[in-house]
């Protein structure tokens, strides 16, 4: 990177952090001044880590134009609102008509924003939201449930500027007022010596262990997950230790990448810091998200505790032993475990009711000090403005897609879309709940696998939560339904991008590996079902309800484990398996006979195949 862009985003770093600072431990700003300003600067750092002499094939510097155009366009909107922040309160909604200027503004925002997305997110949302554009534009031509009447564009522009459903809607609020923080703590953690220490601890525990490797990236993903929150960051930090591991145990290259992307991926469902999605959860329903964190903490045990029974017994049906031969000779990690101490007084401030942002800010401040103690941890000048620089980077990176959700909440919530969807699946739900849940699922899981989890959860709440809650579930349930398979959509063929990226670090197969990691992770599309029909999961029940949920979660997903793996004591006939996942699926209906037929099941199923392997075992045995 050239110097000058280097000091150009080191001084972007300092005053958007300054101004972060500000607002949250001076006293906030308007809201027209602090949204616009936080959206522009992400722009602009998005432009001059990203500008398109780098990112086009011909490297031609010509593209500088464009690239200073853009951020000129930035620089101008943020002029705009800044200038006119306070005339803004006093605008009023759908009456004020929009001014030349003003429909100016809007292009170039919806202009900017889009390109930010297919520079740094995905070219799937780029073309999701031009559809959605021409949805707008071309919806009265459309025959049937979703024709609409239009929308003229001076309209439009107004929905997507001001509206309270357009770009600076409730999800650029919480990257405003939440994400960028944790992301920056994040950032420090890791680079002082926390994630390494989460990483060892997970290869040190399941040393000499069967299967070792393996549960070693399900417990250092699961860890690692708990500050990330992002299954490709996950998949990139611990897959590239644990994977060739797991290979040289005795792991197909297939099984070892799935493994690592199944585990990578559920950290984004591991509290205390889950995906952003979650603390975009909290703001939409209007709850702390100490709650979003609690409740999530069950369903998060049973999806890694079923990939650990996963791979336990595939180590036993390969017959790898206790002693593979690899073993963790790292550094000793008790004299480094002080450097957990951030992440732990985190979670402990959560607990106790500090806000969110302040817990952050403390902690990354705590994180620091920590680092200093140690030669190998402490930072210097240089290090630590790098890694406010790394932080500052990431909340860009999320910025971006939350504000361009903006664009297609605005035009559904207009066109009525969400309304019509939700008489849908209402429709469907009077014959059967579970037929409507299928279908909200089936949507999530389409938006998941074309769009980064931050935008599959935004546009799938604002497209099937009304109808789910409609049909009596609570807004908890209902949000969690849709963030679990928007995050498990991640591992969903044809694409997932956490499969892929563990495929290449095995050198594996990138299909089949999809397709292994989405059995693997067969529990995580099991329990949002779960969880609608016993909220107990969820914690939204009496202590008696929420043990009993637990302990019929745990059931079902070890047979579920057992039935995938083809292993329960002995190694598994066909028909064993078809048994073990009927069970499973008995486990999830909410009624005392199904878990009484639930439980005789698990007890006659393990009973018949521990006998018969105890008994394969003896004639095994020479005389």
């Amino acid at each position: 990177m050239p110097k000058w862009r280097f000091y150009s985003l080191a001084v972007l770093t300092v005053i958007w952090t300054v101004f972060q600072l500000y607002i949250k431990l001076v006293k906030p700003l308007d809201p027209w001044f602090q949204l616009p300003l936080h959206m522009c600067l992400a722009l602009v750092v998005v432009w001059l880590y990203n500008p398109m002499v780098e990112k086009s094939k011909s490297h031609n510097k010509l593209w500088w134009i464009y690239d200073i155009f853009l951020i000129a366009s930035s620089c101008f909107i943020c002029w705009f609102f800044l200038s006119h922040a306070e005339q803004l309160n006093y605008r009023i909604f759908n009456v004020d008509v929009m001014t030349t200027t003003e429909v100016i503004v809007a292009v170039l925002l919806v202009i900017n924003v889009m390109e930010a997305v297919r520079r740094v997110v995905s070219m799937s949302l780029f073309w999701v939201i031009c559809f959605f554009l021409a949805y707008a534009w071309f919806g009265q031509y459309i025959p049937g449930l979703f024709r609409f009447s239009g929308i003229s564009f001076p309209k439009l522009m107004e929905v997507l500027m001001y509206g309270e459903n357009g770009i600076f809607g409730s999800p650029l609020v919480t990257s405003l007022g939440t994400l960028f923080y944790f992301l920056v703590f994040g950032t420090f953690f890791s680079n002082c010596g926390g994630g390494g220490v989460l990483i060892d601890g997970g290869m040190k525990l399941s040393d000499k262990t069967v299967g070792g490797p393996a549960k070693a990236a399900v417990i250092s993903s699961g860890l690692l997950g708990m500050v990330s929150g992002s299954a490709i960051a996950n998949v990139s930090t611990t897959g590239v230790l644990t994977i060739p591991l797991m290979k040289k145990t005795g792991y197909d290259p297939e099984e070892a990448a799935a493994v690592e992307s199944v585990a990578s991926t559920g950290g984004q469902i591991m509290p205390p810091i889950m995906g952003a999605g979650a603390f975009i959860m909290a703001e939409i329903i209007g709850v702390q998200y100490a709650q979003i964190a609690a409740a999530a903490v069950l369903p998060a045990v049973a999806y890694f505790l079923a990939v650990f029974i996963l791979v336990h017994m595939i180590a036993k049906k390969k017959g790898l032993g206790k002693d593979s031969g690899v073993h963790y000779e790292g550094k000793p990690i008790l004299p480094r475990v002080y450097r957990l101490l951030p992440i732990i007084v985190l979670v402990v401030m959560i607990i106790m009711g500090y806000s969110l942002p302040r817990s952050a800010i403390y902690c990354t401040i705590f994180s620091i000090i920590i680092a200093a103690i140690s030669p190998e941890t402490r930072m210097s000048p240089r290090k630590l403005l790098q890694t406010l620089m790394d932080g500052v980077r990431q909340a860009a990176n999320i910025a971006i897609p939350t504000a361009a959700c903006g664009i297609m909440i605005g035009i559904v919530v207009n066109s009525g879309v969400a309304v019509k969807i939700a008489k849908l699946i209402g429709t469907s739900g009077e014959g059967s709940l579970f037929i409507a849940l299928l279908i909200a699922a089936l949507g999530c899981l389409l938006l998941g696998m074309a769009l980064p989890t931050v935008a599959a959860y935004l546009i799938a709440v604002t497209l099937f939560a009304s109808a789910i809650q409609g049909l009596g579930i609570s807004a908890l349930v209902t949000n969690m339904f849709i963030f679990y398979f928007g995050v498990v959509a991640q591992i969903t063929p044809p694409v997932c991008l956490a499969s892929f990226t563990a495929a290449g670090i095995a050198g594996a197969s990138a299909w089949k590996t999809g397709w292994k990691a989405f059995s693997f992770a067969i529990t995580a599309f099991i329990v949002p079902f779960a969880f609608v029909y016993r909220p107990a999961i969820l914690l939204e029940g009496t202590m008696v309800e929420i043990i009993i949920a637990y302990c019929i979660v745990i059931a079902a997903t070890y047979l579920l484990a057992c039935g995938i793996a083809g292993y329960l004591f002995r190694p598994l006939k066909m028909w064993e398996r078809i048994a073990c996942y009927i069970v499973a699926f008995i486990f999830i209906l909410p009624s005392s006979m199904s878990d009484i037929i639930g439980i005789a099941g698990c007890v006659l199923i393990m009973a018949y195949c521990f006998m018969t392997g105890k008994k394969n075992a003896n004639k095994a045995q020479p005389a």
